[in-house]
């Protein structure tokens, strides 16, 4: 097929882009690099423009015939949304609302949506399935619930076919180490605690150690960014116009914080300084996804250990200590 990938100079679009194109898909690349990477999307065809100018979207879409769409173009900074709330309704509703009339007006009837688990907020239960109550607590979480609402009502009323893909902590580097994870600023702990390893940081901050955890630190599930691209190519060849797939995607194991910091001393070799702090509001002592509906419906699941997912992203930050040097 052909695809147009938004946000694919992004973390986990660019690695969603590479995937297709190894499965044989065309891939067009659209990303206003405000947060994304002009080097992750290689030689790939790339449009810079922003989802909220509909006209040219649109106009991408048919000089490239795109048949199907892969969302990944949005703010993710859960802090950010909170004291910033207005740039994140702006660009990841009136931009995916804009998108989807892109689409509308182009004849797509395809699309695989980059959801989170942030749209469940605080779990009731754990392991988390597809029908846990979504109450998000941060507007970053519900951004992408009314983005989630709005596709449904786009597949009844237009016939439009969708996946939404709430996946959990995206997390690694690319298998053969070409692209990897570069955020300013960074809040990813395997990142932070590999940059300590590089003598960027000082130390890492562990918020709470008195959680109903095992060693007392946050529980979360943490899954490779290649098992997420893998996901989001199985969801967009099974979608046919009319389809709603919506699915979590997760190892199904948690990590704690402690455990994930003990792991990156081992593989590194460095002694990784931490500060124990108080907790974050709004943290929740564990989030690990029940991913057996994307297993029962696309046939996938994570294969990548949390020791590999740690050794891919050493490779790429020891490799790429600034990243993409931009």
């Amino acid at each position: 097929m052909r695809v147009m990938v938004t946000g694919g100079a992004g973390y986990v679009g660019s690695h969603a882009a590479k995937q297709l194109t190894n499965s044989g898909h065309d891939v067009l690349i659209v990303d206003n690099l405000a947060e994304g990477h002009r080097p992750a999307v290689g030689k790939l065809p790339f449009v810079s423009a922003s989802l909220l100018d509909r006209e040219k979207i649109a106009a991408a879409m048919k000089e490239h015939k795109i048949e199907a769409v892969m969302h990944f173009a949005a703010f993710a900074y859960v802090g950010v949304s909170v004291t910033d709330p207005a740039i994140y309704y702006q660009n990841n509703i009136v931009g995916s609302l804009s998108l989807l009339d892109a689409m509308r007006t182009a004849g797509i009837d395809r699309i695989v949506f980059s959801s989170s688990c942030a749209t469940y907020g605080i779990p009731e239960r754990v392991p988390i399935t597809e029908d846990h109550p979504q109450h998000p607590i941060s507007p970053y979480g519900y951004t992408k619930l009314v983005i989630e609402h709005a596709l449904a009502d786009y597949s009844h009323a237009y016939g439009l076919g969708y996946a939404a893909l709430r996946y959990f902590n995206a997390s690694g580097a690319a298998a053969d180490g070409t692209i990897g994870e570069d955020h300013d600023p960074e809040t990813h702990l395997i990142p932070l605690v590999l940059q300590v390893a590089l003598g960027q940081r000082e130390s890492v901050d562990i918020f709470g150690t008195d959680y109903p955890t095992p060693d007392g630190t946050c529980i979360r599930d943490y899954i490779h960014v290649d098992d997420l691209a893998t996901a989001h190519v199985a969801a967009l060849e099974k979608l046919k116009p009319g389809m709603q797939l919506k699915l979590n995607l997760g190892t199904g194991h948690g990590a704690s914080v402690q455990e994930v910091v003990d792991l990156c001393r081992e593989i590194t070799g460095h002694p990784i300084p931490v500060r124990k702090v108080g907790r974050r509001p709004g943290d929740p002592p564990a989030l690990v996804a029940d991913a057996s509906a994307a297993n029962r419906e696309l046939g996938w699941q994570a294969k990548y250990s949390m020791r590999e997912v740690v050794e891919s992203a050493w490779g790429w930050h020891s490799k790429h200590p600034r990243g993409y040097g931009e």
